[in-house]
């Protein structure tokens, strides 16, 4: 069963760095998709970023250049190094895998079918 388990979140301050972790079992990262999301109090969830089509990326204009997303195939896992954070990166994080071949990045919530419980990043500034 597919079941992704994120972890990593914490507190910095403003301009610091964190590394989140999502490991997953039944996902063949050189197949098939996943992607990182974060949800803000009051606001809809938002993709900051996926991994996709056997090891593109794809990131959203938020968090470009800021953001990284690498594979691990022996560990089953997906890391998102978090560089230069902001205040408004602040949320809870999810992780969440998408069964089959993407040739494109799949940037919605919809096109994934697992999902983890979610992590905390909080950034004060």
């Amino acid at each position: 069963q597919v079941r992704p388990v994120e972890s990593g979140g914490g507190s910095v301050q403003d301009g610091g760095s964190l590394r989140l972790s999502c490991t997953t079992s039944g996902v063949t990262f050189s197949r098939e998709a996943m992607g990182w999301f974060r949800q803000a109090p009051g606001k809809e969830r938002e993709q900051v970023a996926a991994l996709y089509g056997g090891g593109r990326t794809w990131y959203a204009d938020s968090v470009t250049g800021r953001f990284t997303l690498f594979p691990d195939n022996a560990k089953n896992t997906v890391y998102l190094q978090m560089t230069s954070l902001k205040p408004e990166d602040t949320g809870v994080y999810y992780c969440a895998a998408a069964h089959g071949l993407w040739l494109s990045a799949p940037t919605q919530p919809g096109h994934y079918q697992f999902w983890g419980q979610g992590t905390q990043v909080t950034v004060s500034s």
